[in-house]
C-alpha cells in the first residue's frame, strides 16, 4: 500500500466517524427538546382502593346492631339503612342501628316466628387512605320477634347482617 491509498482510507474513516457523530448529536438534541417541557417521572407505588364490606354484630341482647367495616383501614362517617318501602334509617358514623327503628319499619311483619331476614340497602360514606369515599350495597338483615304471651307485647331483636 502506498501513501495515497493510506490517505484515502483515513479520509473515508474520518467521513464515517463524522457521520456517526452527526447522527448521535441529532439524537441527543431530539431527546433533550422532547424532555425539556415535562416534569420528571415519579414512580410511586399506589395501593388500589379496597371495596367497603360491612359486618354486623348484635349488642345488648339484639336491641341494637353495630355495623362496622371489615377492613380496619376504613373509617365510617355516616351510614344509611333503607328497607324497601320505608323511609331511610340513619345509623350515623358509629354504625349503631337500633332495633326500635327497624321495628317501626317492620311493624306489619309481627306474625313471623323464628329467625327472619329482610333485604336492606346500605349507603355509607367512609374515609380510606385520607380520601372520602362512598359505597352502597345490598345486605340481609337478620332478626326475630321476641315476647308475646298473654299480656306482653312483641319486640324485635336484631341477630346480624350478611351479604
Amino acid at each position: 500500500m502506498n501513501e495515497s491509498e493510506k490517505r484515502r482510507w483515513i479520509n473515508l474513516g474520518e467521513i464515517i466517524a463524522l457521520a456517526a457523530l452527526i447522527v448521535s448529536a441529532i439524537g441527543v438534541w431530539i431527546a433533550w427538546t422532547s424532555s425539556g417541557n415535562e416534569q420528571p417521572t415519579r414512580v410511586v407505588e399506589q395501593k388500589p382502593a379496597i371495596p367497603l364490606v360491612l359486618r354486623g354484630s348484635a349488642n345488648r341482647d339484639g336491641r341494637d346492631l353495630l355495623i362496622a367495616p371489615v377492613e380496619s383501614s376504613h373509617a365510617l362517617e355516616s351510614l344509611t339503612v333503607t328497607i324497601p318501602g320505608h323511609p331511610p334509617i340513619e345509623a350515623g358514623g358509629d354504625g349503631r342501628l337500633s332495633a326500635g327503628d327497624v321495628e317501626a319499619a317492620l311493624k306489619t311483619d309481627k306474625d313471623g316466628k323464628g329467625s327472619r331476614s329482610v333485604r336492606v340497602r346500605i349507603a355509607a360514606r367512609y374515609v380510606e387512605m385520607g380520601k372520602e369515599r362512598r359505597a352502597s350495597g345490598t345486605y340481609a338483615l337478620r332478626y326475630h320477634w321476641e315476647g308475646g304471651g298473654l299480656f306482653g307485647g312483641r319486640s324485635l331483636r336484631l341477630d346480624g347482617l350478611s351479604r
